[in-house]
């Protein structure tokens, strides 16, 4: 079969389309005919060895899928261990979600880790209550995106948006967003606080870092919650007082997705719901055109230009 390798670390030049042996599945899990592949930053990180841990080479990348299994089921699944870039590929049984006919295979694939992401900082970090105000960081993003969305489902008063043009504003507010503003770090604060009456917020989804995650935790109202799963800036994080959290009773919480996904209950329910939120139409995943899998290198070009927007996937 078919597949995508990494031989030796570096950027998508590294990655080469070769022929290698089919997997064999063993008990407790399924041979699926992948359909399609999600491409996530992640990958691009596990290919120039700044993902830990790294993986031992040569692999093959790509950690969710989505295809038919043996008996003709349609699932979505995630492989951690990677081996999705290719033409089959073996997943836990146990982690395979039946994906419902109303939804794509690149809706699917954005709810895997976009999507559960999204749902998870919001319920089960931040424990959003309705009519609080939500801002979310990086609103057009993948994660962002569907923070938007979910943040209105479950009953957000006020959702601000912040986003780095105004497409991306735009884009925002055409999700759900009822205020969109730079989430450029001068004058991050202002502009918040602005777009909220003058009034603290209730929570940050923050993916930013840096400044940013500073100024998130300036703006918290008393009992607020700032949530932190990424640093786009690649800034770091700065050191947080819990003194100065005392002050308002503020929280900060860390979210990551593989291990919350240990806890039952977080991962096939959740999904589940996001199914057929998106088959009613409720909830828009944002998809990019897909790419054949020998088209790999400008998908992952693509990616870390950021000339994509929505789910990027690989078809075999």
């Amino acid at each position: 079969m078919r597949v995508l390798q990494c031989a030796r670390f570096g950027g998508p030049e590294v990655l080469n389309l070769v022929h290698v042996s089919e997997p064999v599945a063993v008990d407790g899990q399924l041979l699926i005919d992948v359909s399609a592949a999600g491409v996530n930053f992640a990958d691009t990180s596990r290919i120039a060895r700044s993902y830990h841990p790294a993986p031992e080479l040569p692999f093959i990348p790509g950690t969710e899928v989505v295809g038919r299994t043996t008996d003709g089921r349609r699932v979505l699944a995630p492989i951690f261990g990677g081996g999705g870039f290719a033409e089959r590929a073996v997943v836990e049984d146990a982690d395979a979600v039946v994906v419902p006919d109303g939804v794509g295979d690149a809706e699917a694939l954005a709810l895997l880790v976009q999507g559960l992401t999204a749902w998870h900082v919001l319920k089960s970090c931040a424990r959003m209550r309705r009519g609080e105000t939500v801002v979310v960081n990086a609103a057009a993003g993948g994660v962002g995106s569907l923070a938007v969305q979910l943040a209105k489902h479950f009953g957000a008063g006020r959702v601000i948006a912040t986003a780095s043009t105004d497409a991306r504003r735009d884009l925002a507010l055409s999700l759900g967003a009822d205020v969109a503003v730079s989430s450029d770090a001068d004058g991050y604060a202002e502009r918040v606080l602005d777009a909220n009456d003058g009034m603290p917020v209730d929570i940050v989804l923050e993916s930013i870092g840096g400044r940013v995650f500073s100024a998130g935790l300036d703006i918290l109202a008393n009992f607020g919650r700032l949530v932190t799963f990424g640093n786009a800036s690649r800034e770091g994080r700065p050191p947080v007082d819990p003194g100065a959290l005392a002050d308002r009773n503020t929280a900060v919480m860390g979210f990551w997705l593989r291990p919350a996904l240990t806890v039952p209950g977080t991962y096939a329910e959740p999904l589940t719901e996001m199914f057929a939120l998106t088959a009613a139409g409720v909830l828009k995943p944002m998809v990019h055109a897909a790419y054949p899998l020998e088209d790999a290198r400008r998908a992952f070009e693509d990616l870390l230009a950021r000339r994509t927007t929505g789910k990027v996937t690989l078809r075999p």
